[in-house]
């Protein structure tokens, strides 16, 4: 090397070194930004999650644009579809359980709104509408690490029944208040007295219409719907056969309704977590069969074609011998929808049973209407949420008119991804409370009517000040007296 140029390869050297310093320093520099960043969203997440936005996130459609048409009586499915062909769209998928319901897919790349207006103007529909996105509630989420090694006071305030040997049964309230965590003692659905004349059957299904359910959770297991040898997989003219052993996924088009999001299953543990197993939690009903059906995707994000065709699906299994009679619908939005209304009412025609959550919107649905649970239908039941003092939680929505019944709906622990428990509220929690006791009645008078069932959930209910001209019934569910144990 040249001595005279030693000090300059030296200073280049420097400068190498110098830039390749500064990089990884502004690498770290950003890498920690991302992490404050993640933590600060975290943050936000869990404030929003707790302090529900005064109204539901608003709908909006999907990418592709499908329209849910119905036409008029007297047409065949060979014209409807040469009618859709003639527009250059195609017949998706046909909603066997509605007359001349169907979803159309357009091929012409116009949106959604614009496709619903042409057919909205033809003489031979009777209404078309925007397949719309729904969203579930925010709700207050709460790990169950959060709640553990609280006192659960004296077992002697337990009412004379049945308890359940599940080792966390002390921390359901919703079963069992014992005035824990601020609450008021036997503020509860009376759930261990009416256990006293039943626990359930597995000759009762009741079905989760969410997220899917995570079938394997070790306290769920056993309370799954399998599908049975004498009843053929399901069929569908445009999805073909389906093997459907624990239930459907209207998401994705298959027999597989495992939950990602979680949402459904805590759901379903709420309705049917496996009691006396020495395991986790009790659910309303000890022994029970949920069918898992998922129109929800990880995200808590699903249209309202998924959740028809997930009915459509019920109703089928049900005229082909599946004792079906409950759906539990912990979700909803401000977008009413004529086609959902249809397929809902033709479930209650087959002799099933609606129940669906309020809303999350501290709001009169009176004057702003939430739906599914919105919907003025014989076989619809809409659940307001309670807290541990049996006051209307903060976060629910009521009506004079329009909600019926509330349950126990805020800090309720269930089931979770994973095998894990968690800690939720919502009206989300509080509608499988009402779902489950239904299941509850029906597993010791299997012959009741919607009406019936309906009729009885409501008339034996616990009288509330709280929820004097909030709801319908004007008080919460008491599964003892809905069983007939005084």
């Amino acid at each position: 090397m040249n001595r005279q140029s030693f000090p300059g390869h030296l200073a280049l050297a420097l400068t190498f070194i110098m830039v390749a310093a500064f990089a990884g320093q502004m690498r770290r520099v950003q890498h920690s930004q991302q992490q404050r960043l993640s933590a600060c969203r975290l943050t936000a997440m869990k404030r929003d999650a707790a302090h529900p936005p005064a109204a539901p996130r608003a709908a909006r459609a999907p990418q592709s644009a499908e329209v849910i048409v119905r036409f008029r009586a007297g047409l065949s499915f060979d014209t409807i579809r040469a009618l859709v062909a003639r527009l250059n769209d195609r017949v998706e998928d046909r909603i066997e359980a509605v007359s001349n319901q169907i979803i159309v897919a357009d091929e012409d790349g116009l949106s959604a709104e614009a496709v619903a207006a042409e057919y909205g103007t033809l003489a031979e529909v009777e209404y078309a509408e925007p397949n719309f996105t729904i969203s579930l509630d925010p709700s207050e989420d709460l790990r169950f690490d959060d709640v553990l090694n609280q006192d659960h006071g004296d077992l002697d305030l337990l009412d004379e029944g049945v308890t359940p040997n599940d080792p966390m049964f002390g921390d359901q309230w919703a079963l069992e208040n014992r005035g824990d965590r601020d609450g008021k003692a036997k503020a509860d659905i009376s759930a261990v007295r009416a256990w006293s004349k039943t626990k359930g059957t597995r000759k009762v299904v009741v079905a989760v219409l969410d997220s899917g359910v995570d079938y394997t959770h070790p306290d769920l297991a056993a309370n799954i719907w399998l599908r049975p040898q004498s009843v053929a997989a399901y069929s569908d003219e445009q999805l073909g056969i389906i093997d459907d052993v624990h239930g459907f996924n209207a998401a994705d088009d298959n027999g597989d309704p495992m939950d990602q999001n979680g949402h459904g299953t805590h759901c379903a543990g709420i309705v049917g977590a496996e009691g006396g197993n020495d395991i986790g939690i009790a659910g309303v009903n000890w022994q029970v069969e949920i069918m898992p059906l998922k129109f929800m995707s990880a995200g808590g994000f699903g249209t309202t074609k998924d959740a028809i065709q997930a009915i459509n699906y019920v109703i089928d299994r049900k005229r082909a011998g599946v004792n079906v009679r409950v759906i539990s619908a912990s979700w909803g939005s401000r977008m009413k929808s004529k086609a959902l209304e249809d397929v809902i009412r033709k479930a209650g025609d087959e002799g099933i049973l609606f129940v669906a959550a309020s809303g999350n919107a501290s709001a009169d649905a009176d004057r702003a209407p939430h739906y599914p649970s919105g919907y003025n239908l014989p076989n619809v039941l809409s659940v307001a949420a309670l807290n541990r003092r049996d006051e209307l939680a903060s976060f629910s929505n009521y009506g004079a008119k329009s909600v019926h019944i509330a349950a126990p709906g805020a800090e309720i622990l269930s089931t979770w991804l994973g095998g894990e428990y968690e800690e939720h509220s919502g009206t989300s929690m509080a509608t499988p409370v009402v779902s489950g006791v239904a299941g509850l009645v029906l597993s010791g008078e299997p012959k009741l009517t919607v009406k019936q069932l309906r009729e009885r959930l409501l008339q034996s209910v616990d009288k509330l000040d709280s929820l004097s001209g909030k709801v319908v019934s004007g008080g919460r569910i008491n599964a003892a007296r809905a069983v007939g144990v005084d």
